[in-house]
C-alpha cells in the first residue's frame, strides 16, 4: 500500500531515536547494557510510537542502530547496548503491516501472533463453519497465472469470514493486459471496485510493484519465481502443528529449488529460528540460488547441499518436496526432462524417515510423491493445504479490520 512517510522521536534513557523511515507499528523495548565486564539486563521500558523494524535508526553520536528482525544494536566504544522489539500486539491494534509481500516483512514475534489467529479462525471453522467479521467488505483476486489452492482458499477464507469475492482466474489473457494494459493501470483501477487485491503474477517484484502503486492492502499470492509469502506462512504453521516446534528442527527441502518461490519463502521465515538446519537437494539445473545461500549463512543458519535423498530424509524433521516447474523453462524443454523425475518420495523415501517426521509440498504434485505415499500419517501435504485456510483468514482480518 502507498503510504505517507511519518516522523517521531523516541526518549529512551536520554537518548534521541529518530527514524529516516516509519511506518506505524507499536513496540515494546527490552534493553540490555553489556562490556567486556559486565552483562545485566536493565529494566524493560515500554514505548508506543511509529516505527519501522526493517530500517536503520540514527543516534546523536552518529552511529547507527541496524533493525535485523526486530533487534538493534548500537556500539560506542566498550558498551554494547541491545534492544530487541516485541509486537505490543492488543485486540483492536492496528496490523502494522499494510501490505503482505515478501517473507522478509515478518519477525518471530509476528509469526506466533499471526499463528494464534489462525487458531482462531480454525476454530470458527471447525464450530460454526465461519463469521460475519468482514461482512460489507470486497476482496479482488488478481491473477496472472494459474491457480487453484491459493485462489479458491483465499475466496473461502473471505467468504467463511462474511466477505464478497470479485475475482479473474486468467488475469493475463483475460483482462485488459491482453490489450496492453500496465499493471499499474490496472490497480488503480481495480483498487477503485474493492477493500483488499489477492494477486498473482508470472513477473519476480510485481507484487512490490503493485503495493507501491494501491492505496489498500496488496497481498502477494505468488510473483512469478520471486516469493510466496503467504505459502510459506501456512508452512511454517503447518510445521509448528505437525511436529511440535520449530526451533532446533531440519528440514530438507527438494526438488526445484532455483525457481520454486515456495522454497524461498520458507527459507527466510525458517531462518527466524533457533538451531535450524537446511538441506538442499535438487537436480544441478535447478540448485538453490546463492542469495538465499547467502542469507542463511549471513544469519547464522546451516545449511548443506546433497544428492541423495534417502539419506537427508533419515535425518529430517520435515521434508518439503516441490515439483519440477515446466513452466520456469521456456523453450529449453531438454533441461526440464533433465531435471523431471530424479528425486522422487516413495515408500523407500518414508521407510528412511523417522517416524515423528511428516512429508510436505506446496501442491500441485506430478510424480514427485507416489500416491501410496498419501495414506501414511506423515503424508502432511493435504492438512497442509487446509492449513492455508485458516493463514489466509487471519491474514485478511488482520489487514482489514487488525488484531
Amino acid at each position: 500500500m502507498a503510504s505517507s512517510s511519518t516522523y517521531s522521536a523516541w526518549t529512551l534513557s536520554g537518548t534521541i531515536l529518530s527514524p529516516k523511515a516509519s511506518t506505524k507499528c507499536n513496540a515494546e523495548f527490552i534493553c540490555n547494557y553489556r562490556n567486556s565486564n559486565l552483562n545485566q539486563t536493565l529494566n524493560s521500558v515500554s514505548i508506543s510510537a511509529s516505527a519501522d523494524t526493517s530500517h536503520s535508526w540514527l543516534c546523536p553520536n552518529e552511529k547507527a542502530i541496524d533493525s535485523k528482525r526486530g533487534k538493534w544494536a548500537l556500539k560506542s566504544g566498550a558498551l554494547d547496548f541491545e534492544m530487541e522489539t516485541k509486537a505490543s500486539i492488543s485486540k483492536g491494534s492496528k496490523f502494522h503491516l499494510e501490505d503482505i509481500i515478501e517473507a522478509q516483512q515478518f519477525d518471530r514475534s509476528t509469526l506466533g501472533a499471526i499463528f494464534d489467529v489462525a487458531l482462531e479462525m480454525e476454530k470458527i471453522v471447525k464450530t460454526t463453519g465461519g463469521s460475519q467479521i468482514l461482512k460489507g467488505y470486497l476482496m479482488a483476486t488478481l491473477f496472472y497465472e494459474p491457480s487453484t489452492r491459493t485462489r479458491l482458499s483465499f475466496e473461502s477464507a473471505m467468504k467463511r469470514l462474511g466477505g464478497e469475492v470479485l475475482t479473474t482466474e486468467n488475469a493475463r489473457e483475460f483482462s485488459s493486459a491482453a490489450k496492453g494494459e500496465t499493471l499499474e493501470d490496472t490497480i488503480r483501477t481495480v483498487e477503485g471496485y474493492t477493500d483488499i487485491i489477492v494477486m498473482r503474477h508470472f513477473e519476480s517484484g510485481a507484487a512490490k510493484k503493485a503495493a507501491m502503486t494501491a492505496n489498500i492492502p496488496i497481498i502477494n499470492a505468488g510473483d512469478g519465481p520471486g516469493q510466496h509469502p503467504t505459502q510459506a506462512l501456512l508452512d511454517v504453521y503447518t510445521i509448528q502443528r505437525e511436529i511440535g516446534k520449530l526451533d532446533g528442527i531440519k528440514v530438507g527441502l527438494v526438488g526445484d529449488l532455483a525457481y520454486g518461490r515456495t522454497v524461498r519463502s520458507l527459507a527466510y521465515l525458517l531462518a527466524m529460528y533457533k538451531d535450524v538446519k537446511i538441506y538442499f537437494v535438487s537436480p544441478e539445473v535447478v540448485k538453490m540460488k546463492d542469495d538465499i545461500k547467502d542469507y542463511l549463512t549471513s544469519k547464522g543458519v546451516e545449511w548443506e547441499e546433497s544428492a541423495d535423498l534417502i539419506e537427508v530424509a533419515s535425518k529430517c524433521d520435515v521434508v518439503y518436496q516441490t515439483r519440477i516447474q515446466r513452466e520456469r523453462f521456456g523453450e529449453r524443454i531438454d533441461l526440464y526432462e533433465e531435471a523431471r523425475g530424479k528425486y522422487i518420495v516413495d515408500k523407500d523415501v518414508l521407510n528412511a524417515m523417522q517416524k515423528h517426521a511428516v512429508v510436505m509440498h506446496p501442491l500441485p504434485r506430478l510424480d514427485e510423491i507416489t500416491v501410496d505415499v498419501d495414506d501414511d500419517p506423515r503424508a502432511a501435504y493435504f492438512r497442509q493445504a487446509k492449513n492455508g485456510l485458516y493463514i489466509r483468514m487471519a491474514l485478511l482480518k488482520l489487514l482489514l479490520l487488525g488484531w
